[in-house]
């Protein structure tokens, strides 16, 4: 009987179980960006636990982002896009969980219905879009006079582009005036 002996390239064993280094810092960046999110969901949710309950604010988290909507009336006067001062204590409430945030974008995105805008507002806001960032612009402001960190900041207007309802009906378009804080890695 022979003893047959085989040579294998120790390499293999090396590329059978590993990962690059390059793979293995991704991956570990991407399970603290998770866990990141996860605390800022469970932090915001506590901060927003009255207004969540009263349907006006909603919280999700998705695979790699966290979306607070806020309904524009709790932050916004009809037609306006300087926030009143209920909407500025409402996000105020968000700063010191937004202010601790590193690596992660903070996108605020405005919203609008389908309306035309009314006749007194058209000089300042002649549409849907310029009034939904300008509302946008308005929170990314009041953040960074609250400390947020404004390399961390982007504000982003949609107008009436992306409707999450149909805007036939008077639900839809109040579902579709709204505000949302996109928290994301960078």
């Amino acid at each position: 009987m022979k003893n047959w002996t085989m040579a294998v390239p120790f390499s293999v064993f090396l590329v059978a179980g590993c990962v690059s280094q390059q793979t293995y810092d991704q991956q570990v960046q991407q399970t603290q960006a998770a866990v990141t999110l996860e605390k800022q969901y469970l932090a915001l949710n506590q901060q927003f636990q009255a207004e969540i309950a009263a349907d006006q604010v909603q919280i999700r988290q998705l695979k790699d982002r966290l979306v607070v909507t806020f309904v524009d009336e709790i932050l916004f006067a009809s037609g306006s896009a300087e926030m009143h001062a209920k909407g500025r204590s409402t996000v105020g409430r968000a700063v010191p969980t937004l202010a601790s945030l590193t690596g992660h974008w903070i996108s605020v995105e405005g919203y609008t219905d389908s309306e035309p805008i009314g006749p007194a507002l058209r000089g300042r806001y002649p549409t849907n879009w310029d009034l939904s960032a300008a509302r946008a612009v308005d929170v990314v402001r009041y953040l960074q006079a609250q400390g947020v960190d404004p390399r961390n900041l982007v504000a982003e207007g949609y107008g009436q582009y992306q409707p999450v309802a149909s805007n036939d009906t008077p639900q839809g378009r109040a579902r579709n005036r709204k505000i949302d804080i996109v928290l994301r890695s960078k």
